[in-house]
C-alpha cells in the first residue's frame, strides 16, 4: 500500500496549525478543506466499511458519497465538508455491525 500522497499543497497557503488523526499529529493549513488536507499530508484510510471493513477515502470531495466520514469531538462529519481548525482531534469512526430484522 502507498504511503506517499500523490497531492501536493499549493504554495502560499494560510497558517499552519496542529491536527491529530487517528492518533498522529499533522500541521495542516488553518481554513483549509479537512479531507483535502488531509489527503495531502498522505493519511488514509479516513475510514472502514461496517459490513466488509473495507478501507474508504475521500471519493467525491463534494459531500454527496459520504466515503470521508471522521469523527471529530464524538460527532460523525464529511471531512470534505469540514475546515481545518487548531486543536482538531479526528479519529477513524467506529465501524457498527450492520443492523439486521
Amino acid at each position: 500500500m502507498k504511503t506517499v500522497s500523490q497531492l501536493r499543497k499549493l504554495p502560499g497557503g494560510g497558517r499552519q496549525v496542529r491536527v491529530t488523526f487517528a492518533g498522529t499529529d499533522y500541521q495542516l493549513c488553518e481554513g483549509g478543506n479537512l479531507a483535502a488536507e488531509l489527503l495531502a499530508a498522505g493519511t488514509g484510510p479516513f475510514r472502514y466499511t461496517p459490513v466488509s471493513g473495507a478501507p474508504r477515502n475521500p471519493y467525491c470531495m463534494m459531500g454527496a458519497c459520504f466515503d470521508c466520514l471522521v469523527e471529530i469531538d464524538g460527532v460523525i462529519r464529511q471531512a470534505c465538508m469540514t475546515e481545518v481548525r487548531e486543536g482538531l482531534s479526528i479519529s477513524r469512526p467506529a465501524a457498527r455491525e450492520a443492523e439486521h430484522d
